[in-house]
């Protein structure tokens, strides 16, 4: 099998996280202010108070925006696996191909057509009705990130799949296993309620703008107070579900955990420390000045006080053996494919499971051949082999740690905010309004870092040790990378412009279009944030 350019697969991985981040800035926004939408409707039904309806109508204007740019970078993803991850999406698309076209079928279609209406039908619908077409926007927009991580999930944990040696692909087995899958589940949850926290600050920041300019305090005020209490519930629902998903990623993934703690050797239960911050040395296999605190790691991941964690040096000495067999049941996977003999479709399945630490030698074997090497080259290819089942320990130590930080932030940040705004207290403190203005990129900085953690974490795999990274790439030339990288980051600079443009100019118009009025201590100037 000849091998793809590292540099083709590079540049890949590079697009396509460049896209991903893009496109990720939007989505937590999205999902988060429809059930925020939903809520304050829900207050102007149950109340009949028209300024719960004018907060649903501006608020709906700012989703609308970022609805519309979520679902223009968006588009362009899904065919991506196909210009840039051909022998991905040979291998894999059954499992991953079916989750997303349900995405489109049933919740991008049913989220898009209700959008539609949520806008244009405030007059045309009774209050009762809208709410009811508000609801299925939140219900769609959810649904939507469902599929999406049900096919993410399967990624990760590929239940409900056999590998077919006869057309070298994984065939799709049961769609319950794969809705199903714990991890899906887990994802689902945890990114759904991160995009809450996100809708929170947004709201509370521009409301914090409104109560420093004195402009629109009623509405300020109540926008401000309804985003707290949602955006405290929603950082403690995403803190306890991601030491949920940290306990799956322990019993699936436990190169990823590894990685994530800066874990090298296996810990000694109960002292082992949390690291608070260190330097992880990929090439040293050793961190450096590190700052951590005792005997909470152990529970913290294992829900145990005597339960060791393997490091990786011990993780990378227990995958010999399965390079080995992986080894052989390439080896066997090929020359079955030229003769089909029974017996060497044997010799595979006895070794399928190790199947993927077989295509991860390849790189290392002569010519890219894993058949027929002597016993010495067979012992150096396994040996060149075993550092490569580690991620970037750095990039994931560091993106895990920095969500782990700002959600802390965000809890103390919500809780005052809660406190201060059912105290009415909140103009007393500018300071802390300043806080909040200026903190609304936070979380989406957040759920980056997050995405990062949950990717970076899974390599070197594209399916989780079934398919290397490096074996999914298209076969492309450089030059061809480099020409739609280019196009990408031109077009989805654009996009982020208009974004930035159009937030910015109708936050700054305010409510008022939508009929609330306040003349009291009016103060157009800036000066008040300025100083």
């Amino acid at each position: 099998m000849d091998l793809i350019n590292p540099s083709v697969v590079d540049l890949s991985r590079f697009q396509f996280a460049l896209t991903a981040l893009y496109h990720f800035m939007f989505v937590p926004l999205t999902l988060g202010l429809t059930f925020m939408l939903a809520a304050m409707e829900t207050v102007y039904v149950v109340t009949g108070k028209q300024i719960y309806k004018d907060m649903a109508q501006f608020w709906g204007k700012l989703f609308g925006i970022n609805f519309a740019l979520g679902v223009a970078t968006g588009l362009t993803m899904e065919f991506e696996f196909g210009t840039n991850w051909s022998m991905y999406s040979r291998f894999f698309g059954d499992m991953f191909g079916t989750p997303l076209a349900i995405e489109g079928l049933m919740a991008f279609f049913m989220e898009s057509t209700f959008v539609g209406i949520m806008f244009f039908g405030w007059d045309r619908l009774s209050r009762q009705g809208h709410l009811a077409v508000t609801y299925l926007v939140a219900l769609g927009s959810n649904l939507s990130a469902l599929w999406i991580l049900v096919a993410n999930a399967s990624m990760n944990v590929p239940d409900g799949a056999h590998f077919d040696p006869d057309t070298m692909r994984m065939t799709f087995d049961s769609f319950v296993h794969v809705v199903f899958n714990p991890d899906s589940q887990a994802k689902f949850v945890h990114t759904s309620v991160a995009g809450y926290v996100t809708a929170s600050l947004f709201v509370m920041g521009i409301s914090s703008f409104y109560l420093l300019r004195r402009e629109h305090r009623q509405f300020a005020a109540r926008s401000f107070r309804m985003a707290a209490i949602f955006g405290i519930i929603s950082t403690v629902a995403v803190i306890t579900l991601g030491d949920v998903l940290g306990r799956m990623d322990y019993e699936h993934q436990p190169t990823k955990i590894a990685a994530i703690e800066g874990l090298w050797h296996t810990s000694k239960p109960p002292y082992e420390p949390w690291i608070l911050a260190a330097l992880p040395d990929d090439a040293k296999q050793e961190s450096y000045f590190e700052i951590g605190v005792p005997y909470v790691l152990t529970p913290l991941i294992t829900h145990s006080f005597n339960t060791p964690i393997t490091g990786m040096r011990e993780l990378q000495e227990q995958a010999g053996p399965r390079i080995e067999s992986g080894i052989t049941a390439v080896a066997a996977l090929k020359r079955y494919g030229e003769t089909h003999l029974a017996e060497d479709l044997a010799i595979f399945q006895a070794h399928e499971n190790d199947m993927g630490y077989g295509f991860l030698a390849t790189r290392h074997a002569p010519n890219q051949d894993v058949s027929g090497m002597t016993d010495e080259q067979l012992h150096t290819v396994v040996e060149q082999t075993k550092p490569d089942i580690l991620p970037n320990v750095f990039v994931t130590f560091w993106a895990f740690r920095l969500m782990v930080f700002l959600s802390l932030y965000f809890f103390v940040v919500f809780a005052v905010a809660a406190y201060l705004s059912l105290k009415k207290q909140l103009e007393r403190y500018p300071l802390f309004l300043k806080i909040c203005l200026w903190s609304i990129p936070l979380p989406v900085l957040a759920t980056e870092f997050g995405w990062i953690t949950a990717e970076a974490g899974r390599q070197p795999w594209t399916v989780f040790e079934r398919l290397p990274t490096f074996m999914s790439a298209s076969s492309h030339g450089v030059g061809y990378m480099l020409f739609s990288l280019a196009g990408f980051t031109v077009l989805y600079s654009i996009f982020i412009a208009a974004e930035l443009y159009l937030m910015f100019k109708f936050a700054r118009l305010g409510p008022d279009s939508h009929g609330t009025h306040e003349p009291e201590n009016s103060t157009p100037s800036l000066s008040v944030i300025a100083h």
